[in-house]
């Protein structure tokens, strides 16, 4: 496995101790490009929970999200929100979906995310 970027993991461990969801970042992980917001993991495991248990059929696994592991040491995964998987003209999911990295994965990144305009 890869060293992961530590300029990445510096911006993971920064939008985990301010508890920020503004910093938005756009990867490429395994030929596939993720571009959104990234969020603290135990918001996004909140989140994702929230979700979960609104649904009938996936309201059982909703408890898995609801506790955070402890975690010693730097972050080891980005967690997207408001995120797409870029496919050619198309943003999937349209609205924006919860998405787990994990940086040792990431093959290539830069700020902002993208966006696609038909104008």
């Amino acid at each position: 496995m890869a060293k992961p970027d530590e300029l990445l993991v510096d911006i993971a461990a920064r939008v985990e101790t301010g508890h920020s969801n503004q910093m938005s970042l756009t990867v490429v992980t395994h030929g596939a490009v993720v571009t959104g917001r990234l969020a603290p993991e135990a918001v996004w495991r909140r989140r994702v929970s929230e979700v979960l248990a609104d649904s009938q059929r996936l309201g059982e696994f909703a408890g898995v999200f609801d506790s955070a592991a402890p975690h010693d040491g730097p972050p080891t995964h980005l967690h997207f929100h408001v995120a797409r998987i870029l496919q050619g003209t198309v943003g999937i999911p349209e609205t924006g979906g919860m998405y787990r990295v994990a940086i040792a994965d990431i093959g290539a990144w830069t700020v902002g995310d993208f966006s696609y305009s038909d104008t």
